[in-house]
């Protein structure tokens, strides 16, 4: 059998060195650097996220720990704890953002059309945000509320291969939807969002450019009923399907919001109604309520990031530490869901995650050990070798 690198060591190979050092190139992340390069600020913070680190003692002494394996990194020697200090505090985090695009995009070309589970062939994305608090009195550049600190994760979600498409760190202050209106999408392509991106200009917009989209209907929003549609008898659970005017609001202008349709859905979980606006004018009631359900995807990523890796406690206070440490658990749970997507065996995220935890310094085929985790490494044979010495 030929010797393999580590799995830590594969994982990485996952980044193109050329492409990594490009974006280091452009954002002169490496001026003044005096001997410790991004990739090892890089290294060393994917070991943060894979290793479960709770400080940068725990770092540098997890690495220097292993350092016979460090060469197949492409680290000479484990960094000391005040020089990762300063590369997180001064060096531009923009970095790892260019490098989670690249990833991305390499991972969405491979993985190819998955599908999305439903008959129609749109494109399908999941929006939303979720904050990561932070103490105000050490985080005083994330200003959120008076007494609280937080920085927010936007994201928007492919429905095949529930990869992330589009992603954007901003403090706490930045409201959902600001974000939102930057966003240029596909025509045809249908965007789920919860309530919070209510705004009627951007929903006309978005009609405009023949965007389709499946929300929650504020129970605030005043709306005139201009036709009634037919349940079918084996959708219990539909209650209406109704064409709706929103009237004249300074927003969309004296002739209202036509369009849109409004459905209401009974949550036998919950004992309640669920009330939805979409402007997509042929699809079934039933699947507008599945494409609503389905957007439990993107919540399940946030939940994932914030349980499984480490991006509630950080191992720095400047607003570079914390972002290029939010990039990196980004990076790492795009690894993540790239191999899941592409083993054979039956994986959880949060049981993968602790199994290459474990396995993260082991010398064995990657790919291998995906597709069969408990299979027994095949034993290694040496190379025939005559004896000095003849028997």
């Amino acid at each position: 059998m030929s010797k393999v690198c580590s799995i830590f060591s594969q994982l990485l190979s996952l980044i193109t060195r050329s492409e990594f050092n490009q974006v280091v190139k452009a954002h002169q992340g490496e001026r003044h650097s005096r001997g410790f390069s991004c990739w090892g600020q890089f290294v060393a913070m994917l070991f943060c996220q894979l290793g479960r680190a709770h400080s940068l003692r725990e770092i540098c002494g997890g690495l220097a720990a292993c350092e016979g394996k460090l060469k197949h990194l492409g680290l000479t020697d484990s960094p000391r704890r005040s020089t990762l200090a300063y590369a997180n505090e001064h060096r531009p985090w923009e970095v790892y953002r260019d490098v989670f695009y690249q990833l991305m995009d390499r991972c969405i070309v491979e993985s190819g059309q998955r599908g999305h589970g439903f008959r129609f062939k749109n494109k399908l994305l999941s929006m939303d945000a979720s904050t990561v608090s932070l103490c105000i009195q050490m985080f005083d550049w994330a200003h959120f509320q008076r007494a609280k600190g937080a920085v927010k994760l936007h994201l928007v979600l492919d429905h095949d291969g529930f990869l992330p498409s589009y992603v954007v760190l901003t403090t706490g202050k930045t409201h959902e939807i600001t974000i939102a209106r930057g966003i240029r999408f596909d025509p045809e392509t249908i965007v789920v969002f919860d309530q919070g991106y209510t705004d009627l200009k951007w929903w006309k917009e978005l009609g405009e450019q023949g965007v389709y989209f499946v929300s929650r209907l504020r129970a605030d929003l005043k709306y005139e009923v201009e036709k009634a549609h037919a349940i079918p008898p084996t959708h219990q659970h539909l209650l209406k399907d109704e064409s709706i005017l929103l009237p004249g609001h300074r927003q969309v202008g004296k002739d209202g919001l036509r369009g849109l349709r409004r459905i209401e859905v009974w949550i036998e979980e919950k004992q309640e109604i669920m009330v939805l606006v979409t402007n997509h004018p042929r699809l079934a009631a039933s699947t507008i309520a599945e494409i609503y359900r389905q957007r439990w995807q993107i919540e399940t990523f946030f939940k994932s990031l914030k349980q499984l890796l480490k991006i509630k406690t950080f191992v720095g206070t400047s607003e570079k530490a914390v972002m290029t440490q939010i990039w990196t658990a980004m990076i790492v749970m795009l690894m993540l869901r790239w191999l899941k997507l592409k083993s054979k065996y039956g994986w959880s995220l949060s049981n993968l995650v602790a199994l290459l935890r474990q396995q993260l310094f082991v010398h064995r085929d990657l790919w291998s050990w995906l597709d069969d985790p408990f299979q027994e490494p095949p034993e290694y044979v040496d190379s025939l070798q005559l004896s000095l010495f003849p028997v």
